[in-house]
């Protein structure tokens, strides 16, 4: 087991909310001693939904909720009310422990609760949604509103329709990415540095393209839907996603080395299945230049091809890609995800209990290989409190005073 490798001896407060929870999961997943504070009886991202399934004993309760199961497997957890004077002894006593301190909230909270002296050491990882200074500093932000904040929420949808934001939220997982990667960088500069992220500007990474394309050409990307940007010189679109037997791939017809081949062996399949139109049997594949071609000519094309894909699964589509070296890949749900033959092979799952106590299932593993071993999952995510005897009495709290602790709403 690579983890303890990595980071190993290196503790992390974690004590933001879903974004920082990602930061600090990633980190925990490289081996680091992340412990995860909450308020006594839990935070509020413990009821974030969907929720474990009944057959779970799944319920709207604190340890039930998925996103935040998922972000906080593999960390020990307590609880700590930082307003209260014990409260704010024992977080200075942890925090002199700690290497890495995550933080999501509004800039001055440390300040205000007169911690900050308690922050000196360390490397101190804030996440808020658009950042420490600047005129929206102390504005408070959902995922929709930084999302939409960054540009990338206008990008998201159908021509000519209101733009679609996705089922779950996306900025807490690449503001974490980010976090965690500015808390790597700043454990080689040294001690006592600061990492901010701005949420808005995580997401706004998220199409690059988009700003740079309005700042050179004076255009804006807007919703593309289905269709590809970029492939024409005189405003046609082409198809991306394409129904498929059942559900979707993505393929687009493409000039170029890679893209002729494309289309020469999508002809060749064709033909093997039964027969090519005319349309598609009329190209010349070796000078073929999608560029130019009128929205006429790519509306006939397509419609050529979608009756062929409607015949095909997915895994009938991805196979012949494979074997023939064409461009495309199978739209995959999360089910795909599960029987995938390459995170299979590369013993991508994990199977653990989400929550102590609970059946197991089938969990990612770590992001990477490192020396061609991969991190474990080795905690489930921890009960609020779960793990204050074990932690509080690394700091010498005996049970007596724990007790008393816990009585008085401290812990």
């Amino acid at each position: 087991m690579v983890s303890p490798t990595l980071l190993g001896g290196c503790r992390v407060l974690d004590l933001a909310d879903l974004s920082g929870a990602v930061c600090g999961r990633i980190l925990a997943d490289l081996g680091a001693d992340v412990v995860k504070i909450e308020p006594p009886g839990g935070e509020a991202d413990r009821l974030r939904p969907p929720y474990l399934a009944d057959s779970w004993g799944g319920t709207e309760n604190l340890e039930r909720s998925i996103p935040w199961i998922a972000a906080n497997v593999n960390k020990r957890g307590i609880t700590l009310d930082l307003g209260s004077p014990e409260g704010r002894t024992l977080f200075e006593r942890l925090a002199a422990t700690a290497r890495i301190i995550v933080e999501s909230s509004p800039p001055g909270r440390f300040r205000a609760l007169g911690l900050e002296d308690a922050l000196a050491g360390a490397i101190v990882v804030s996440i808020t949604p658009y950042g420490q200074d600047g005129p929206l500093a102390d504005v408070q932000g959902s995922d929709l509103e930084v999302t939409a904040a960054s540009g990338s929420l206008w990008l998201a949808g159908e021509v000519g329709r209101a733009p679609v934001r996705t089922t779950q939220p996306q900025s807490p997982y690449w503001s974490g990415m980010y976090g965690a990667m500015g808390a790597l960088v700043a454990l080689q500069a040294g001690p006592a540095q600061r990492v901010d992220v701005s949420a808005q500007a995580a997401m706004t990474t998220v199409h690059p393209p988009a700003p740079v394309w309005w700042d050179i050409a004076g255009e804006d990307h807007g919703r593309t839907g289905p269709f590809l940007l970029g492939r024409s010189v005189v405003g046609s679109r082409f198809r991306n996603l394409w129904a498929c037997a059942d559900g979707f791939v993505s393929f687009a017809i493409q000039g170029g080395p890679i893209g002729r081949h494309t289309g020469r062996m999508l002809t060749e399949w064709m033909a093997e299945r039964g027969a090519v139109p005319p349309v598609l049997a009329a190209i010349d594949w070796s000078a073929f230049d999608n560029t130019t071609l009128t929205q006429t000519v790519v509306d006939a094309l397509e419609a050529a091809i979608a009756p062929f894909l409607r015949t095909l699964t997915k895994s009938e589509f991805y196979a012949a890609v494979v074997k023939r070296k064409m461009l495309g890949y199978p739209v995959g749900d999360a089910s795909d995800a599960l029987t995938d033959p390459q995170l299979a092979a590369r013993d991508f799952w994990r199977t653990i209990s989400p929550v102590e106590g609970l059946p197991p299932l089938a969990f990612p593993g770590g992001f990477a290989l490192f020396d061609g071993e991969r991190p474990e999952v080795t905690r489930s995510a921890p009960r609020p409190g779960q793990h204050n005897a074990e932690i509080y009495g690394e700091l010498g709290v005996g049970p007596a005073d724990l007790a008393r602790l816990h009585e008085a709403g401290t812990v």
